[in-house]
């Protein structure tokens, strides 16, 4: 992957633990690292395929300057969220934020905190079999259209199926999205479990009736079996109301486990249905 680096823009800012810091203000230095393809603009020339880093720098100061936080972690974090959002081109950013004013009463050349942050591929699946259910799934993926750290991709057409598991309940109506998240698998999973909330989901039944369901299938290529989050989805093979719309959005999308595209388990699926 190609980088762009920005060393050392200096910033007058108010960020910090103490008064006089948030009142007086002190200089902070930023340096970054902008992960993209820079091929297609140094063949064409044109900008709009790279970053400009002059409109960078002063976008960054004023979004810098715009709030004032106690830590400069967050101020990290929330700079590293600002320039992935606002550059759809990059993949990453890298953010090193020096405090060389900091107030310790002891001489040194600086402190700083250093953060790599970037977008990651997942696929959510959804479902709804309460109430609106069109209007159920379309709120969801208008939630993650809203939010700060998460992009929408792609989303497939919804399908009517039958329900899986707890038989005795409506017909469901299921869809996939395709999403670009900032945010770790838990921190993921912690956000969806709001969404759903928001939505008046309620866990009474298990696989039982429900106004949104929101899981994750896939996750980059990541492998994990921890308590709160599983990756793959472990079912998701067995479920074709799964597998058909990620098959219609992302057919050659690949499973880590399985070592399978998702177009040769819809096969699967299918042949053993007949």
């Amino acid at each position: 992957m190609d980088k762009l680096y920005i060393e050392n823009l200096e910033i007058f800012a108010k960020h910090g633990v103490f008064g006089e810091e948030k009142t007086l203000g002190q200089k902070f230095v930023i340096s970054l690292e902008l992960f993209f393809d820079a091929r297609e603009a140094a063949i064409t020339g044109d900008l709009t395929k790279s970053v400009h880093y002059g409109e960078l720098c002063h976008k960054l100061e004023k979004e810098f300057q715009r709030e004032s936080y106690d830590l400069i972690e967050t101020a990290a974090e929330k700079t590293a969220e600002f320039i992935l959002k606002e550059y759809d081109i990059l993949k990453a950013v890298k953010v090193m934020i020096k405090k060389p004013w900091a107030p310790i009463g002891k001489h040194l050349e600086y402190a700083a905190i250093e953060i790599y942050r970037q977008w990651h591929k997942v696929f959510i699946a959804l479902g709804s079999n309460m109430g609106d259910k069109n209007s159920n799934l379309t709120a969801a993926i208008d939630k993650l259209k809203e939010s700060k750290h998460t992009k929408v991709i792609k989303v497939s057409n919804f399908i009517t199926t039958e329900p899986w598991g707890y038989e005795s309940q409506d017909k469901f109506l299921n869809g996939v999205a395709e999403i670009s998240t900032i945010l770790s698998p838990i921190e993921l999973i912690n956000y969806l479990l709001e969404v759903e909330k928001e939505l008046k989901r309620e866990r009474i039944i298990k696989w039982g009736p429900r106004t949104i369901d929101l899981d994750v299938l896939l996750y980059d290529d990541i492998i994990s079996s921890e308590e709160a989050i599983v990756i793959p989805h472990p079912r998701m093979h067995e479920r074709l109301f799964v597998i058909e719309p990620l098959a219609e959005i992302a057919p050659y999308e690949f499973h880590p486990v399985l070592r399978k595209r998702i177009f040769e388990i819809k096969e699967e699926l299918l042949s053993k249905r007949n």
